[in-house]
């Protein structure tokens, strides 16, 4: 069988191959999906790729498979590893992990003023791919940027460095890391001016930086003579799925819900009553990572959330339960309490990616101040992911977010439409998105059922 286009899914755990024909007509489609261990461990992903072509080849009946093009996400080689170091943290500090977390980054240490010496210990710990420099708005504060970067140089290490802060001091840190032999990628401000936020320029630079970096895992650099169009991280192909949704359907959030963590992706400028309270800026794309929200690898962290003693209320069996209990359910008792566990991620993540209203209270009476990221004009809540893709209940814990408010809090209204990524391809038409735009946003609305 021919294909047009195949893309894979280099995970830390599982690679994933989804097929798609009709690339560059009317009606593009999804032909199936293959899926195998990934073999980061054996020394060359390439290994579980092909495990996972020749799975989607018994999943489509074909004995041979060809195709004219091959894209790819990845998250092997344990992702893209930051350490994020800044001025003033709820300025530009928040401002530059925003711009990390939305390329699909994962942020190791964050820092705000100086480095000190605990600070430099920990860099070297974490061993970062990337580190990420901001601090102060442009023609500002300098010294603590400068101040940083030569700490960090003075460790002799040979990471790439993202400079993103005062664009005063462009000159001099490239002249800094020009003498380290460093290589240094400098972007605009993310933080230019009070209440502007500017990241997309910094996601952009994180992506290019993490396909040269991810070629060092074992085999991929044969992945990559294999893909002509870029590698991204999977969860900034999940990133780039949302923004191109929300140009055609409106303001959005996608839960994604994982074994190991639960992802949020918003891309909404919020409402305008909300912005004429607003502290602080937001970005329009935010997406917030919670490592301790997983209904497998971290299940235990869920479970502990909701408490056993109230588990044990819903669950009498909860023992014999969790003695069985593996990443796919194998029973309708099973599937219940991997729904329970997923509502508590998809609750307790948008309470720590969604912003509240606050009243404050002084000699000239109450003022109510809106914080964080307002969901209020929210029209789709999209679901993604193993869990919201294949549970039975998945569009009602889903429609729990509309009714979850506490009076309060930013969330989105009762009006908002829920959909599911009932194909499991939104990373895949990430990616897709970048070379085949419009067969991207047709292949999404057909897995979303609109």
């Amino acid at each position: 069988m021919h294909i047009n286009v195949l893309v894979a899914e280099i995970g830390s755990t599982t690679t994933v191959v989804n097929a798609f024909n009709g690339i560059g007509t009317t009606c593009p489609t999804f032909v199936g999906q293959g899926q195998a261990p990934t073999s980061v461990l054996e020394g060359d992903v390439t290994v579980g790729l092909n495990g996972a072509i020749e799975d989607l080849k018994n999943n489509i009946c074909a004995n041979e498979l060809t195709w004219d093009d091959m894209l790819a996400t990845s998250s092997a080689a344990g992702g893209l590893k930051m350490t994020v170091h800044g001025l003033v943290y709820d300025m530009t500090v928040r401002a530059a992990k925003e711009a990390a977390l939305g390329a699909g980054g994962i942020i190791k240490m964050v820092t705000s003023g100086r480095l000190r010496r605990l600070d430099l210990k920990k860099i070297q710990e974490v061993n970062p791919n990337i580190i990420l420099v901001a601090g102060g708005v442009d023609y500002g504060e300098r010294e603590t940027a400068l101040y940083n970067m030569e700490m960090i140089l003075s460790m002799g290490l040979k990471t790439p460095i993202i400079y993103a802060g005062n664009i005063e001091n462009q000159e001099e840190i490239k002249l800094m890391c020009e003498e380290a032999d460093v290589q240094l990628y400098i972007v605009e401000n993310v933080y230019p001016k009070i209440d502007t936020l500017v990241v997309e320029p910094t996601r952009k630079v994180i992506q290019d930086a993490f396909e040269e970096h991810i070629i060092h895992a074992p085999g991929m650099a044969t992945v990559r003579n294999l893909v002509q169009g870029p590698i991204i991280p999977t969860p900034g192909a999940v990133m780039e799925a949302a923004k191109l949704l929300k140009q055609h359907l409106g303001d959005l959030v996608i839960f994604d819900v994982g074994g190991a963590t639960t992802d949020v992706h918003s891309v909404t400028i919020g409402s305008d009553e909300i912005n004429r309270i607003l502290i602080s800026p937001e970005p329009e794309a935010k997406r917030t990572v919670e490592g301790d929200l997983g209904v497998y690898v971290n299940a235990n962290h869920v479970i502990e959330k909701i408490g056993i003693e109230e588990l044990k209320k819903e669950f009498p069996d909860l023992d014999e339960i969790l003695l069985s209990y593996n990443a796919i359910p194998k029973n309708d008792r099973e599937r219940k309490f991997v729904e329970r566990l997923t509502e508590e991620a998809v609750l307790t993540s948008l309470e720590r990616h969604a912003g509240k209203l606050r009243n404050l209270y002084s000699t000239a009476g109450k003022k109510t101040v809106a914080e964080g990221k307002d969901l209020t004009a929210i029209k789709y809540i999209i679901g993604t992911g193993g869990a919201l893709t294949r549970l039975p209940n998945r569009e009602s814990i889903l429609r729990k977010v509309c009714n979850y408010s506490k009076g309060l809090d930013l969330y989105p209204s009762i009006n908002a439409k829920v959909l599911v990524d009932n194909d499991y391809i939104f990373a895949s038409l990430g990616v897709l998105s970048k070379k085949y735009t419009d067969d991207a946003l047709l292949l999404m609305k057909k897995s979303l059922g609109i």
